[in-house]
């Protein structure tokens, strides 16, 4: 298997449409985590012998790590719309232990995670991610294939992290160079990012009148190892 996990847990299962799939699936040792209580119930009167596997938690403050023991597992659900890219922060916090994510997003949202550079939707989203990640948008999934049919389009995409994760500067203060940029994206870097002790003369000089969303993850791994 890619990426060498036994552990998959399922965000969200819901009553379990998707469940059923992964738990025959010998491969991998599932685990589903639900914060609403009657899917719970559910999920454990359908699967009583996986009881010990279903948690009943918020996916947004579990203990992922302890949850594991540690171990890498792959992430995978038909994420709540509404938190989607709350999941993808909190995946992002516990990288070391997720190789893979397989997840359905809102259009909108899965094009901002996997937009390059100079796209209008590039964004936080979109270089926090492509810096541990290789991302790839798998299908789009149309609103009446669902019932009753949401307002929205959904994408399922896939992350795989990269052979070598580490970045090779401070990673809390590339997170910190990539928010500040982008919460004043109107402004270039020189303005965004005033004050934070940026070595702008070691730097190409374009980067100082450029703004964030013309910038790879090269370049903010770049201005981010120039500080201090």
């Amino acid at each position: 298997m890619w990426g060498g996990y036994k552990h998959v847990l399922e965000v969200g299962p819901g009553t379990g449409i998707l469940s059923g799939y992964l738990i025959e699936n010998t491969s991998f040792s599932w685990t589903g985590i639900e914060l609403d209580r009657d899917s719970v119930a559910l999920l454990k009167m359908r699967y009583p012998e996986l009881s010990d596997r279903i948690i009943e938690a918020d996916f947004l403050s579990y203990d992922l790590g302890s949850g594991f023991n540690g171990a890498r597992f792959a992430v995978i659900g038909n994420f709540p719309y509404n938190i989607s890219s709350q999941i993808l922060f909190r995946i992002l916090e516990y990288r070391s232990q997720v190789p893979e994510v397989v997840g359905m997003f809102q259009r909108e949202v899965a094009m901002r995670i996997s937009s390059p550079p100079g796209s209008k939707v590039y964004g936080i989203l979109s270089v926090l991610t492509q810096a541990f990640y290789e991302v790839r948008l798998l299908f789009n999934v149309e609103p009446h294939v669902f019932h009753p049919p949401p307002r929205v389009r959904s994408s399922v995409i896939r992350l795989r992290a990269k052979e070598d994760m580490s970045l090779g500067c401070d990673e809390s203060l590339f997170f910190r160079v990539v928010k500040t940029a982008f919460n004043k994206r109107r402004k270039t870097l020189r303005n965004s990012l005033d004050g934070m002790g940026i070595a702008w003369g070691s730097l190409p000089g374009k980067l100082y009148g450029e703004r964030p969303e013309r910038l790879g993850v090269d370049d903010f791994v770049a201005i981010a190892a120039s500080i201090g």
